[in-house]
């Protein structure tokens, strides 16, 4: 942590101490993007919560947005019900639904029940809904007028609610029917320029580009990619306005399952992870990731041990097989994450097994050919020995193919099995590479031995 932040922090608890709500907000204010997260790992747990209860609910809440969900889920559990639920009441509701499904069952109720009806019941709504889908990610702060309502109506409405909707992000003002169909889109220039007596209706956008409340993150991101809104509006099966999904939250979701999915494939498991958590919670989560690679590359070894007298004879192959597994890894993750997409995309689906085994192994054979004859031609060039360069060559291209088949395949039959793809997929394709590459190199090199030595 840097010198200045050890200042604040340390200005910090005695401003705490001393109860100074202004001067513990400017302080906060000076540490800057980040800082604050920083900062919170250094206090003690206690100087955290009376941290919360100094600052005002709409301040801590804006606050939530430099911290990461681990954090805010954290602070929130360490709160009194009334005290979390007064600053979840001012937080967007995007966010909103995101914090409380995190939170632990019990709290979560407690909290909503101490919540303004108005503000629990859209949170209920939300949570109906899965992370990764429109309606998880929509807000439900928007403006929605009826069409017969006239220009000078509309400005007299949004006069009359300026101070209430300070914290919305309007982008475009909706038009519906009695029944809540969205029939239209404003711009402002729509509602500045035209005579106040015009009907809605007669100046609106009519039929605007929607989403329905359970298209899937890929098919979001596939929109906004195709056109430049900054949001759309978000409807369920009956077209009836449910809310608003912008740009920015679409593309905060997309980054977050990088993330996640990047996490699951080193092994941090159970949600994200911060140095300030338990050390043991973090430990744990941890082991169970690494005892169960310890047994699989116990297996792989058990391979080399099995053929350790061939290793002894030709002691060549040693440099070969690291090199041999690491390449055949690379070419089985390549083969894993296009998988995983293609999934996501619904391209391929769990049956399609088979298929994809074929269209894998053409690209695995003409890989494994190009990277067999180069570390194959390496190895006779080192040693002078072509049927050195052979075994190599032979081991390379059968193990690519291999890969690329797993790689391609598990994902596929772990999902038909309810297991996730993201976590599973990479230890059993680096064990099964190993196993394979090793066990390749060693019978081959076995059966030809007189040749090698």
């Amino acid at each position: 942590m840097a010198i200045d932040d050890l200042q604040i922090v340390e200005r910090l608890r005695e401003t705490l101490a001393a109860g100074d709500r202004d001067q513990v907000t400017d302080l906060i204010d000076e540490l800057g993007k980040g800082g604050l997260a920083r900062v919170l790992t250094e206090l003690e747990e206690d100087e955290r919560i009376k941290l919360w209860y100094t600052l005002e609910p709409e301040d801590a809440a804006g606050h939530f947005d430099e911290l990461p969900d681990v954090q805010v889920v954290a602070t929130l559990e360490s709160l009194a019900p009334d005290h979390a639920a007064r600053i979840l009441d001012v937080v967007p509701s995007d966010s909103q639904a995101d914090y409380i499904s995190d939170i632990e069952t019990d709290d979560r109720e407690r909290i909503l029940e101490a919540m303004l009806p108005e503000e629990a019941e859209d949170a209920r709504r939300l949570l109906e809904y899965k992370d990764d889908v429109a309606g998880g990610l929509m807000r439900t702060e928007f403006l929605a007028y009826p069409e017969d309502m006239t220009i000078e109506g509309l400005l007299e409405a949004l006069r009359n609610i300026g101070e209430d909707v300070r914290n919305y992000e309007i982008q475009y003002i909706y038009v519906t029917d009695r029944t809540g169909t969205l029939v239209g889109v404003l711009q402002l220039r729509d509602i500045l320029l035209r005579s106040r007596t015009r009907m809605l209706n007669e100046v609106m956008i009519a039929g605007p580009s929607t989403v329905r409340d359970n298209d899937s993150l890929d098919k979001l991101e596939d929109l906004f990619d195709r056109v430049q809104y900054l949001a759309v509006p978000v409807v369920d099966d009956r077209h009836r306005l449910l809310g608003v999904l912008s740009r920015h939250d679409v593309e905060e979701a997309l980054g977050e399952r990088q993330e996640d999915e990047y996490l699951k494939s080193l092994g941090i498991v159970g949600g994200e992870e911060l140095r300030s958590m338990p050390v043991f919670l973090r430990a744990r989560r941890r082991l169970s990731w690494l005892s169960v690679n310890i047994i699989l590359n116990i297996v792989a070894a058990s391979v080399i041990a099995a053929r350790q007298d061939t290793l002894e004879a030709v002691i060549a192959l040693a440099v070969f097989l690291p090199i041999i597994s690491d390449m055949s890894g690379c070419t089985g993750n390549q083969a894993v994450a296009v998988s995983m997409r293609e999934l996501a995309l619904g391209i391929a689906r769990p049956n399609d097994a088979f298929r994809v085994w074929r269209q894998e192994f053409a690209v695995g054979l003409i890989n494994g050919v190009a990277l067999g004859g180069l570390l194959g031609f390496a190895a006779w060039l080192w040693k002078g020995n072509p049927w050195l360069g052979a075994v190599i060559a032979v081991a390379m291209v059968a193990n690519t193919i291999v890969a690329v088949s797993i790689g391609g395949v598990v994902p596929l039959v772990l999902k038909r099995m309810h297991f996730d793809p993201a976590l599973a997929s990479g230890p059993i394709l680096t064990t099964i590479t190993d196993v394979c590459g090793f066990l390749l190199v060693l019978s081959l090199a076995a059966a030809m031995i007189e040749r090698l030595v």
